[in-house]
């Protein structure tokens, strides 16, 4: 693997055969994940706000028109502040809230590493070198397995940072600090037979969430995640893993990493006034508003409430693990 921040849909498709598809895929609609942005527009009716994001028109002689935030100019990057509130978060920052949750899960500060200031007035961190150990009652099998999420992920970087989104710098395997790469450290050093590393890596992955508004940010944290995993694949064993399994972590990642207005639950831009079935006194058709945008209810929208994936239990209908459940359901009235 290469050490570039912006990972291409034109290597994505060329190395890896219908990853790329999996990776648009929205398992709420059916079909692809949305654009949800106007700053494709100007590219064609395809590349329209409510429009599908389709591998052929990211691809080819489009192959470069999605990339990170830091690589887009700066118009662009403060047009996205105002419009979307799209403000990313330097690595140190992620570094120090995620180490807050590991805090208190182990009991114990500086786990996986030590922040520090530097000379220069910025903030880093320093890696802990040694193996990292766990508490009585609680195992590496514990902390993979331990669910967590990122709400508005945009490119997802508390969840993996393969490099720093607010100046581009790469960042290292063992120097990374996202909730992800602490599961797969972990696993690192814990096994040492590849299909253990793979099974172990699926639940981790498993038990990782995020959601966000905007297609293309939502594409940048799944391919993110996605080379995460070869990544620390090829550094755990020295070789690439095979297809079927960068294929499958890409599935996963397409139910886990889901595209959602988290303020309502639904598809973005979903809700809208429906034509009800029923007359009036004069014959019309009556038009009803959404209930939940006048209601401000979250439980009451007429847009298409957003599904995932919940890998440990059984789906009703078909019998098989992993339920589809609705994201709301699972949040408190």
């Amino acid at each position: 693997m290469s050490n570039e921040v912006d990972i291409l849909e034109n290597d994505i498709r060329e190395k890896y055969p219908d990853v790329l598809e999996i990776l648009l895929r929205d398992h709420t609609t059916h079909n692809h994940i949305l654009w949800a942005t106007e700053n494709y527009h100007y590219l064609g009716k395809d590349y329209e706000y409510n429009e599908q994001i389709q591998a052929k028109l990211i691809t080819g002689e489009r192959g470069e028109i999605i990339m990170p935030r830091v690589k887009k100019n700066k118009d662009l990057q403060q047009a996205r502040i105002r419009n979307m509130a799209e403000v990313f978060t330097p690595s140190w920052i992620c570094n120090a809230q995620n180490n807050l949750i590991d805090e208190a899960w182990f009991g114990r500060k500086n786990v996986f590493n030590k922040e520090v200031l530097k000379s220069d007035g910025t903030r880093s961190w320093i890696i802990n070198p040694q193996k990292i150990t766990f508490p009585d009652g609680k195992t590496w099998k514990h902390y993979i397995r331990d669910t967590r999420l990122e709400i508005t992920c945009g490119e997802a970087p508390y969840i993996t940072s393969r490099y720093d989104t607010t100046t581009g710098e790469y960042i290292s395997i063992e120097s990374r600090i996202g909730i992800l790469d602490r599961k797969l450290r972990v696993i690192n050093e814990n096994i040492e037979a590849s299909n253990e590393w793979l099974e172990a890596a699926q639940t981790a992955y498993k038990n990782t969430y995020a959601y966000e508004w905007q297609g293309d940010s939502l594409l940048l944290a799944r391919e993110a995640m996605l080379y995460t995993f070869i990544e620390n694949y090829s550094f755990k064993f020295q070789k690439p893993p095979l297809l079927k399994s960068i294929q499958y972590i890409a599935y996963i990642i397409s139910w886990n990493v889901w595209q959602m207005d988290g303020l309502k639950g639904v598809v973005p831009n979903s809700c809208g006034d429906r034509t009800s079935s029923q007359l009036n006194l004069f014959g019309e058709q009556q038009i009803e508003p959404c209930e939940g945008c006048k209601n401000d209810n979250i439980r009451q929208h007429n847009g298409l409430y957003c599904f995932i994936k919940d890998w440990g239990n059984k789906d009703l209908e078909t019998g098989k693990k992993g339920r589809r459940i609705r994201f709301i359901d699972l949040m408190k009235n």
